[in-house]
């Protein structure tokens, strides 16, 4: 899409739109704290990203506010999504500005661009079956995408096909053309039918060990759930059980399936720091045997939790914390 930025005047929520009164096409334009909200960071670290990488605003001139483009929101969500994965901030903010200027030696001016949809590609030394669920998404078959998730669970396991076949293909959506419109859809059809392969493993899980169940739940206003159907089925691998809530669990809701459950432990998830209430955590009842409360997800690493709640990183330390929990 082309842009043509002017003066605007921010929604109540920092973001607003650029125009000349229906002429020219428009672009949203987020303020720091609004692109902060999304990413679930504090706004100090947009701006050391911007100071000390480039990573910034496109065009901010000194003395005037901050505002970001889609395009550098896109920049910004792939820079997190290599930081989460462990990559050093240098070497993401590098390959981040390296594929972004590689975009921009190739694309014409605005006025000359068509609209033919830019495809996701595979990989860089993609497998075959990465490059089949590549070409599946492309022509948006989530019937296709979930077959052969399904399959390679079947044959690999839940862990192995995370990690070397839909995170990869994820990863390449996110990162190639961050800013266009098609790889976003192509990104959340690959999430969708995903989710739904994990989900339907995990549900199938028969003879479970343990005593006492697995509650898994996003927080209120949270509808990122493929994370917790994955570890799910990287549980039922290991032949735990999990009650899963899905998204958007409210308060109540969790604090009555925790006293119904008598659970060993339950998992909350929160991908942005505006659903990660520790205000949730605190109204959680105490339990005989105790229930023990576990976050996981990027929106919980910069919250003060209460004590009786403690905090995982990354999906190994996950799955360690529930073994545990399910064993004590």
């Amino acid at each position: 899409m082309s842009v043509q930025l002017s003066t605007h005047q921010p929604e109540p929520d920092g973001a607003g739109q650029t125009g000349d009164g229906g002429a020219a096409e428009v672009e949203l334009v987020l303020t720091v704290a609004a692109v902060a909200r999304r990413l679930g960071v504090a706004p100090a670290t947009l701006r050391t990203w911007a100071r000390r990488y480039g990573l910034g605003p496109s065009g901010h001139e000194s003395g005037t506010h901050r505002r970001y483009t889609e395009r550098d929101l896109g920049r910004l969500q792939a820079m997190r999504r290599l930081t989460l994965a462990g990559m050093p901030a240098a070497d993401a903010a590098r390959s981040v500005l390296s594929t972004d200027a590689r975009a921009g030696s190739v694309s014409r001016a605005p006025s000359q661009r068509t609209s033919t949809a830019v495809n996701v590609v595979a990989p860089p030394a993609g497998t075959p079956v990465q490059r089949d669920l590549v070409r599946a998404a492309n022509s948006m078959s989530a019937a296709a995408v979930s077959d052969l998730v399904r399959r390679s669970i079947a044959a690999h396991g839940a862990l192995l096909t995370w990690r070397d076949l839909v995170e990869p293909v994820l990863d390449a959506a996110s990162r190639r053309w961050p800013n266009a419109a098609d790889c976003t859809a192509v990104e959340r059809l690959v999430g969708y039918a995903a989710d739904t392969a994990f989900r339907d493993y995990a549900a199938r899980l028969a003879e479970p060990v343990g005593r006492r169940p697995l509650l898994f739940g996003c927080a209120p206003g949270e509808h990122h759930q493929l994370p917790l159907s994955v570890l799910a089925a990287v549980l039922a691998d290991r032949h735990i059980a999990v009650r899963n809530l899905g998204p958007s669990v409210p308060a109540d809701a969790l604090a009555a399936s925790v006293r119904k459950t008598g659970a060993a432990a339950l998992l909350l998830w929160a991908e942005s720091m505006t659903t990660a209430d520790p205000a949730v955590l605190a109204s959680l009842p105490v339990t005989r045997p105790r229930t023990e409360i576990i976050t996981a997800g990027p929106g919980w690493q910069s919250v003060a939790l209460p004590r009786k709640a403690r905090h995982v990183r990354g999906l190994d330390s996950a799955v360690s914390a529930l073994m545990h929990a399910v064993s004590s």
